[in-house]
C-alpha cells in the first residue's frame, strides 16, 4: 500500500517541479502517493493548514514558516526549496494617484493574512527604511484575487506579491508596480508536520529525493521555460529572466546562518518579541 502524504503550496511556477514529478509518476514509483493542495491565501493560510492537521507538508515563505514555528507551530523546516531570493513586486491600483515606493509607509496595505509573506515582508521593508507601520494599516484580502479587487476599489493602497506572477496586472493596467524588495534570504522552504516527520521519517526522504531530482531536472531541460511560459499565462522574455535568476535546491541541507539571519530581521522588526526564545526549526536527521 503505498503511503499518502498530503502536501500543499502557492499555485505559482515555483512549485511546477513538483507538479511535473507528479504527474510523471516519480512518486508513485518510490511508493508514495502525493495528495497536493493549493494555497491560494499564501504562506499564512498554510501554517494555519500545519496547525490544524489538514496537510503534512507545505512549500512556504521561509521568512513565515520561521515566524510560526517560533510561535507554536508544531512543525520543522526539512528542506530549503528555493534557494535564490525572492523579488516582492511592491503594487498599488492601477487608478491609484502612488507612485513611488517611499511614499507608501502611511498607506492602507493589502495583505493575504497576517503572518503571510505580504504581511511580513511589508514590515521588513519598512523597518529596513526606518519606518514603521501600525497595525490599523493591514487589510487582509485573503489572496490575490481579493487584493485586486481592493487595490481597484483604492479600498486599499499597497500590496506586495512576487513580480512575476503579478506581471499581467501589470501589463495590462490593473496594476502599477512601483518598487520591489528582495528577501535578504533564500525564498522557499519545504516544512512539515512533528507528527508526520514522527510517523514518516523514511517515506519523507523518500519525497524530497524525488523534489530534488525533479528540480534538477526542471533546471536543465531546455523546454522549461516554455512550460512555465504556457501554464502560468507568462510572458515568455520574463519567463526568461525569471528562471536565470533562481535556483533550486539539490539536497536537503539547511545553514543555521541563513537561519539566524531570518530570525534577528523578525525579531529587529518586531514580528517575534525579542526575548521569545528560540525552539529547535529544523528537521535534524
Amino acid at each position: 500500500m503505498k503511503q499518502k502524504i498530503r502536501i500543499g503550496g502557492v499555485p505559482e511556477h515555483f512549485n511546477l517541479p513538483i507538479h511535473l514529478a507528479k504527474e510523471d509518476g516519480d512518486f508513485e514509483a518510490r511508493n508514495l502517493h502525493l495528495e497536493w493542495t493549493t494555497f491560494k491565501g499564501g504562506t499564512g493560510q498554510m501554517t494555519k493548514a500545519l496547525r490544524e492537521d489538514k496537510i503534512d507538508v507545505c512549500i512556504l515563505l521561509t521568512e513565515g514558516i520561521i515566524a510560526d514555528i517560533i510561535k507554536g507551530n508544531e512543525s520543522k523546516i526539512i528542506s530549503v526549496y528555493v534557494r535564490t531570493p525572492l523579488i516582492w513586486g511592491v503594487h498599488t491600483g492601477g487608478q491609484n494617484a502612488l507612485d513611488s515606493h517611499q511614499d507608501i509607509f502611511d498607506k492602507k496595505y493589502a495583505i493575504s493574512r497576517f503572518g503571510s509573506g505580504s504581511h511580513l515582508m511589508a514590515i521588513v521593508d519598512a523597518n529596513s527604511r526606518s519606518k514603521k507601520i501600525n497595525a490599523e494599516q493591514f487589510q487582509v484580502i485573503k489572496n490575490l484575487d481579493g487584493a485586486l479587487d481592493s487595490l481597484t476599489k483604492l479600498e486599499s493602497d499597497v500590496f506586495y506579491w512576487e513580480k512575476y506572477t503579478t506581471k499581467p496586472y501589470v501589463d495590462s493596467g490593473v496594476l502599477k508596480r512601483i518598487g520591489e524588495y528582495q528577501t535578504p534570504w533564500p525564498c522557499f522552504m519545504i516544512a512539515a508536520t512533528d507528527k508526520i516527520i514522527k510517523e514518516q521519517p523514511e517515506n519523507l526522504i523518500r519525497m524530497l529525493r524525488v523534489i530534488h531530482d525533479s528540480c534538477d531536472s526542471f533546471m536543465s531541460n531546455d523546454t522549461s521555460e516554455h512550460l512555465v511560459s504556457q501554464r502560468y499565462n507568462l510572458l515568455q522574455e520574463d519567463v526568461e529572466k525569471w528562471f536565470h535568476s533562481t535556483e533550486w535546491a539539490l539536497h536537503g541541507w539547511i545553514n543555521d546562518k541563513m537561519i539566524k539571519n531570518v530570525v534577528y530581521h523578525l525579531k529587529l522588526a518586531g514580528i517575534i518579541d525579542k526575548n521569545k526564545s528560540v525552539p529547535e526549526l529544523i528537521w535534524k536527521r
